[in-house]
């Protein structure tokens, strides 16, 4: 059985995002084992959880009821109650690695660990799968190449969260949530993304982001597979970014056979 592994947060990390590609990857037969900061059990933002503070906007923003459900069940798994601590977590245990993101500025312990960009680029170094959806990019960006002193997307398609989604976020919410949707005020997502890669044609933003895919809608999702890395926008991509992981993972097996 194929082990995976996800890092989180203590606390912050996007229900949809982490629960949709769990449910699964454990439904396809793979393993998935957890890592947090210090091997304690991560809670997922409990605003996109329950809709906290969202007022009318509530049914857009907010996890859908399959997020939400699959969240719950992940969260009574023994995998999910018993974490590794991210200094436990090394490359060779592991087959793959998925980064999910957030908004909540808790995120940014897992973000700005210097712990978990040496393990991705471990994983880039080895051309192991690694899938990374929203904010998950950001880790990425920043896990940087000792040898050449640039990102390991540095030469990679991608995609990340959209400045416009990002913006869009914050300025529907800002009068009462303040700046909840830019976990850095001072720089967007894509804008991060992008300075780091060779060629800004790298990034590619996909079509119009209105809709959530699904199992049976997987038309309104997008991600971008390029060699061993996947990554995908937002939560309304989740489907489409796991399923293309889970081919992602089964098309290297069948090559190593």
């Amino acid at each position: 059985m194929k082990k995976i592994l996800i890092p989180l947060p203590s606390y912050g990390f996007d229900p949809t995002e982490v629960a949709i590609p769990w449910k699964l990857l454990s439904e396809g037969g793979f393993e998935v084992v957890f890592t947090t900061p210090n091997g304690t059990k991560a809670s997922p933002d409990a605003r996109m959880l329950k809709g906290i503070d969202l007022g009318v906007l509530k049914s857009i923003l907010q996890a859908r009821q399959d997020a939400v459900d699959a969240c719950s069940e992940m969260q009574a798994s023994q995998s999910f109650c018993q974490p590794l601590k991210y200094d436990d977590a090394k490359e060779d245990h592991f087959d793959a690695i998925l980064l999910s993101g957030g908004h909540d500025k808790g995120v940014k312990e897992y973000l700005e660990s210097k712990v978990l960009q040496a393990l991705v680029v471990d994983f880039f170094a080895t051309q192991k799968p690694v899938g990374a959806i929203c904010h998950g990019v950001v880790l990425a960006a920043r896990s940087i190449v000792p040898e050449s002193n640039r990102s390991v997307i540095y030469d990679y398609k991608t995609t990340s969260l959209l400045k416009s989604q990002e913006l869009l976020a914050y300025n529907l919410t800002r009068l009462w949530l303040d700046d909840y949707y830019l976990t850095y005020p001072d720089i967007t997502v894509e804008d991060e993304v992008k300075s780091v890669l060779s060629d800004q044609e790298n990034f590619i933003q996909g079509s119009s982001p209105i809709f959530r895919d699904g199992h049976n809608k997987l038309k309104r999702g997008f991600c971008v597979r390029d060699r061993n890395y996947v990554s995908a926008r937002w939560p309304g991509d989740v489907y489409n970014f796991s399923l293309e992981f889970i081919q992602l993972l089964n098309d290297i097996e069948s090559r190593s056979q």
